[in-house]
């Protein structure tokens, strides 16, 4: 069976499904929560963040509900299928981890501070699965969008990782790469704001409970640092 081939590796280019040039299903115009474009435009001045953190029906109201942010939308990155269907990444055969894409105003909420809200959301220490949802669909990522958001990204995964290792926990296996050549792939419209539609609805991420401080404090890179330090 081909998907269990890829439960626990991504495909290859060469190995996953080829795709098609246009998706195959529309994408709703407004946020149903903040009312702002889902796929813009964007004011000036505001930024982007890519963040994979298991399921993105919960990873999105993780940060629709953080100030400072202008808007999320959920999709499909990472991969090597051009516009995939959520079966599809289901199957395991596209390469693409769920995604939440953030759309953020720099001058009221860092970067920082929202790799802060990344962290503790979910356990990157899970490799292909997030709690109960097994796949490499689930897997924790940060795609990057500058050179210094990479640089971010890498010490703020140095610094959780010097928190959880004392905790008592493992490695982290979050992967930090460009998102370049990595296009973000927008979800079905019923997967965006799927909490919102759906109170009730499934929500499978869940932190360690390993908390960091807020940035602005302490001398471990990029100012974020250890709760209780």
């Amino acid at each position: 069976m081909l998907f269990g081939r890829f439960k626990n590796r991504v495909p290859s280019p060469d190995e996953a499904l080829k795709g098609r040039p246009e998706p195959e299903y529309t994408v709703p115009e407004r946020h149903t929560v903040l009312g702002t474009a889902l796929q813009g435009p964007y004011p000036e001045g505001l930024e982007i963040a890519d963040f994979g953190m298991g399921c993105f029906w919960g990873a999105e109201r993780v940060f629709w509900t953080t100030d400072g942010v202008w808007t999320t939308l959920v999709g499909y990155q990472g991969g090597s299928t051009p516009n995939p269907t959520y079966e599809e990444v289901c199957s395991g055969l596209t390469g693409h981890t769920e995604v939440v894409r953030v759309v953020f105003d720099p001058s009221k909420i860092s970067y920082e501070a929202l790799l802060k809200r990344f962290w503790e959301a979910h356990d990157p220490t899970q490799g292909f699965r997030q709690g109960n949802d097994t796949g490499t669909q689930y897997r924790s990522a940060v795609y990057t969008h500058s050179h210094a958001q990479a640089a971010t990204a890498e010490a703020s995964r140095t610094a959780y990782q010097q928190v959880l290792t004392s905790s008592g926990l493992g490695e982290i296996t979050t992967e930090i790469l460009p998102a370049t050549d990595r296009p973000f792939y927008p979800a079905e419209g019923y997967h965006q704001q799927y909490l919102d539609k759906n109170p009730g609805g499934y929500c499978g991420i869940g932190g360690t409970g390993v908390k960091l401080s807020d940035p602005g404090g302490g001398s471990c890179p990029t100012g974020i640092t250890p709760a209780g330090s």
